[in-house]
């Protein structure tokens, strides 16, 4: 099977393995697992700020920056397609008592304008505007590279009306990539971050938050108490440093998408957007199918993708499907459905 379903499917290599193996450990409650200090350290300079913390998953990132920056019964602004919105149970309600201000915003970044529009002053009524929370890449609006012009202009105007700035960055690194920048110029602007390295960057387990060592002492206390503090985490940390290392290889990954969207661009019924990233949203619309019976069809040739929406796929390229696995996926579905 050429899992094509996301890039969070890859299998750690054997230096992931061998690294977990003889790994340096300690309890990290009490700060004492020295690897996963060590990849604290790195990834803070990776995206530019004072200190990160080491948790179990993207969610719970995003989860605790919520509760650290805001009050309850505060507002958050995020776009309506945003992973915050989508795709994390409500968790900013469950988890931060938060109320969403969602907008419908150009590239997923809601402009200057719009986030004055939807600001809302504390007074004695309304609790007020509390975060605002961005995302880089994309993911439902198709792995967007935002560029951080347009991060700084969001930033700027919640900075304006004292509002504090998450970055959602699961794929942040493919989103340097791609625009050719350091990630920490996307970072610059914001607040507090969360990176995956499970996404792309092919580590079995975890993500970083990061942010200035107040945020991350706070957001330390919030990981417990979201049942995130880890014991001998050293184990699964080192995949983690090992992961950082493979930021140099995203680019394969864009180009076997864009090779992806080209050929699937010629089969019968596919309208494909043109990726940014590693992420193909295909349209199957026209091939007069329901999305299931596209991908049964796919699946019948040994091609996994995923629904995206009602009429909507998505194909993730990622490190473990090579140029040849790329190849094969578009003779599957020009088998499949033929050409244009």
């Amino acid at each position: 099977m050429i899992d094509l379903r996301s890039d969070t499917v890859t299998k750690p290599d054997e230096t992931m393995r061998e690294a977990a193996g003889s790994a340096a450990v300690g309890d990290d409650v009490y700060g004492e697992d020295p690897t996963v200090n060590e990849l604290e350290a790195r990834a803070a300079e990776a995206v530019g700020t004072e200190a990160a913390l080491y948790v179990p998953s993207g969610t719970m990132g995003n989860q605790i920056a919520a509760r650290v920056h805001t009050e309850r019964g505060q507002e958050a602004i995020a776009d309506r397609k945003s992973h915050v919105v989508k795709y994390e149970l409500g968790g900013f309600a469950q988890h931060a008592d938060l109320q969403l201000r969602m907008v419908d915003a150009e590239r997923g970044v809601p402009s200057p304008e719009q986030i004055a529009g939807e600001y809302v002053a504390e007074d004695l009524h309304r609790p007020g505007t509390g975060l605002l929370c961005l995302e880089n890449t994309h993911n439902a609006r198709g792995g967007l590279a935002i560029e951080p012009e347009r991060i700084a202009a969001a930033a700027d105007a919640a900075h304006e009306r004292d509002v504090p700035v998450h970055l959602d960055g699961a794929r942040l690194f493919n989103a340097a990539t791609a625009l050719d920048v350091p990630a920490a110029e996307i970072t610059d602007p914001v607040d507090s971050v969360m990176f995956c390295l499970s996404k792309g960057l092919g580590a079995p387990v975890g993500s970083v938050l990061a942010g200035n060592e107040a945020f991350i002492e706070r957001a330390r206390r919030t990981r417990k108490l979201l049942g995130g503090g880890m014991r001998q985490a050293g184990i699964i940390a080192a995949p983690g440093l090992r992961a950082l290392e493979n930021v140099s290889e995203l680019e394969t990954d864009h180009e076997h998408a864009r090779l992806l969207a080209d050929g699937l661009a010629r089969i019968d019924g596919f309208d494909v957007q043109e990726p940014e990233t590693n992420i193909v949203l295909v349209d199957v619309t026209e091939t007069g199918l329901e999305t299931d019976a596209v991908l049964e069809r796919l699946r019948e040739r040994d091609v996994a993708a995923t629904q995206f929406g009602p009429t909507t796929l998505r194909f993730c390229t990622n490190r473990d499907v090579s140029r040849d696995g790329i190849e094969a996926v578009l003779d599957a579905a020009t088998a499949a459905f033929g050409t244009a």
